[in-house]
């Protein structure tokens, strides 16, 4: 994850710098973010159920390698004079549908690696999401750097490089026998397999049932989208137009990235004992509206990385009480397309952030514009906390203390078939792992 994701975060300040350097637009900045995050929500919200049935290490190092090919291809194609701006366009739609299935593949393993490891799901989550905010930390200053002093094709290159060392690591490094296939199949010898929309259906079954969860997705589907216009077209236009420029970008990122490192490293030692709830919503309090209002304010330069530090230490509880919550209501089998389409439908504002704020940014300015999201960050984070559902934040569901929760029934098949032969009791006994994921005592934001 740290590796993958530092090369992520990296070519999230180097392509954005790219374009806006080369064609001077923020709308086309903003479409370039479009065109990597679509893809990237929509394959990732369908490769749920692959992801089961392959598993989820042969999905992470193959997507990794589809990857490294796209993102090396432009600056390859830079230097020789060949990338159009369609063809731009496609390589980015072309890594972010690899990313997907890649990033979904890598959460997936996060409970098996806490089982292995014999340690709390709520700690294995919180040193999750500290190679997360890691990424988040490095990456944008090694950006920041490699942009300042070699400009940002080299800032893609160095994204091409990690997707490889990644690979890599997922294919020879893991322990023997990890990442494989959840699902088992059928649960008798007569019975048929479940085909790819039994199984895509099985997964929205289980989350129409969850309202705690399909309210989390909600409140994350708009705070994603403020965050992605944020990252991908406010903080770089702010950069250019107050004339710090992009190394800037990295310090400030940095700042808060390596205020999340803490955040998450606590939040890894306390989670067995936090009240889920209070500290969610505070975390959010300061994750959220002051980055805006900070840009958006005549202030000393100084006092932006204080609002970035402090932002980013909130922003560091988040993932791992989001993961663990999702880890231990989901059960193994369904892991992959539960937490595919609940990433899909979180994250299906942020394709839209940057085209939105890129276009909102040329009518109106940046000032009016920061203010707006702030506001709108404050209310939706806020407001729903109202809701009733967040009380079952804070009760954990574990074997000893409820009732293992059975698997939603598949789809229906469409064509009848004929009843099954009686098998001795032997083969009739469940071998998919239909229980719960949590043992003892993250959709990442």
């Amino acid at each position: 994850m740290a590796v993958s994701l530092t090369g992520t975060r990296v070519s999230a300040i180097a392509l954005p710098w790219f374009v806006l350097v080369t064609t001077g637009s923020t709308t086309q900045t903003g479409l370039v973010a479009f065109c990597e995050m679509a893809p990237y929500v929509v394959v990732k919200a369908f490769t749920g159920p692959l992801v089961d049935r392959i598993g989820p290490r042969a999905v992470s190092w193959t997507t990794d390698v589809a990857s490294t090919v796209a993102a090396g291809a432009v600056p390859l194609l830079h230097v020789v004079d060949r990338l159009s701006f369609p063809l731009l366009l496609a390589l980015v739609a072309l890594i972010g549908a690899a990313r997907g299935p890649g990033d979904l593949a890598k959460e997936v393993m996060v409970p098996e690696a806490a089982e292995r490891g014999r340690i709390p799901l709520e700690r294995a989550v919180g040193l999750s999401g500290t190679a997360q905010r890691l990424a988040t930390t490095v990456g944008p200053a090694t950006g920041g750097l490699l942009i300042a002093s070699l400009g940002p094709l080299a800032g893609i290159t160095l994204n091409a490089v990690c997707f490889a060392l990644g690979s890599l690591l997922i294919k020879v490094a893991l322990p023997r026998g990890m990442g494989r296939a959840a699902d088992g199949g059928p649960t008798s010898r007569d019975e048929a397999e479940p085909g790819y929309w039994q199984r895509f259906g099985a997964g929205f079954t289980f989350l129409r049932g969850e309202p705690l969860l399909l309210t989390i997705i909600v409140m994350l589907a708009i705070t994603n989208l403020l965050d992605a216009a944020f990252t991908s077209v406010l903080l770089p236009v702010w950069a250019k137009t107050s004339g710090h420029g992009p190394a800037v970008i990295g310090l400030n990122s940095s700042v808060g990235g390596g205020a999340a490192i803490a955040g998450s490293l606590i939040a890894a030692m306390v989670a067995p004992r936090m009240r889920r709830r209070v500290v969610f919503f505070a975390s959010f309090l300061l994750a959220g509206a002051p980055r805006f209002l900070i840009l958006a304010a005549p202030v000393p330069s100084w006092s932006v990385p204080v609002v970035f530090a402090l932002s980013g230490f909130g922003a560091g509880f988040i993932n791992p009480i989001l993961g663990a919550v999702f880890f231990e209501r989901i059960p193994r089998r369904l892991l992959g397309r539960v937490n595919a389409l609940g990433d899909a439908l979180g994250w299906a504002g942020i394709p839209l952030g940057g085209l939105l704020a890129g276009a909102a940014v040329t009518a109106c300015g940046l000032a009016p514009i920061l203010l707006t999201c702030a506001a709108a960050y404050f209310l939706t984070t806020n407001l729903a906390g109202i809701r009733p559902e967040w009380r079952e934040m804070d009760r954990s569901r574990r074997p000893h203390e409820t009732a293992p929760r059975p698997d939603p029934p598949l789809p229906a098949p469409t064509t009848p078939t004929p009843p099954p032969t009686p098998t001795p009791a032997a083969d009739t006994h469940p071998t998919d792992g239909t229980t719960p994921t949590r043992r003892h005592c993250p959709p990442t934001h």
